[in-house]
């Protein structure tokens, strides 16, 4: 059964649109939620976005220029004390084994 009488949309058409753009470039047709510019599907809901202080956004300082001077200490040192325990194996090779433990 078809109602004959017409049905009061005015303010669905009159409401603001939701201004995000979609896959093919358009701008979303879908209403705004009341009081945000946004539809319901693009972060107009309750709860839409990022968490307030989100620590997943914590600056752990890695790459600070102290930190790369650190490491590169680091790694200067660790080269001289290879290099070091090179040249002390080399030099057991060349004793004599025999007198070495007496």
């Amino acid at each position: 059964m078809i109602s004959r009488h017409k049905r009061n949309t005015d303010p669905m058409h009159d409401s603001s649109r939701c201004g995000a753009k979609t896959r093919s470039g358009f701008p979303c047709r879908s209403p705004a939620v009341s009081g945000k510019a946004r539809c319901r599907m693009h972060g107009g809901a309750k709860g839409a976005g990022a968490p307030t202080g989100n620590s997943n956004a914590l600056k752990h300082g890695a790459y600070t220029a102290e930190k790369i001077a650190d490491r590169t200490e680091f790694k200067r040192r660790l080269d001289a004390l290879l290099e070091k325990n090179k040249s002390l194996v080399e030099d057991l090779k060349n004793t004599d084994a025999s007198n070495f433990w007496k």
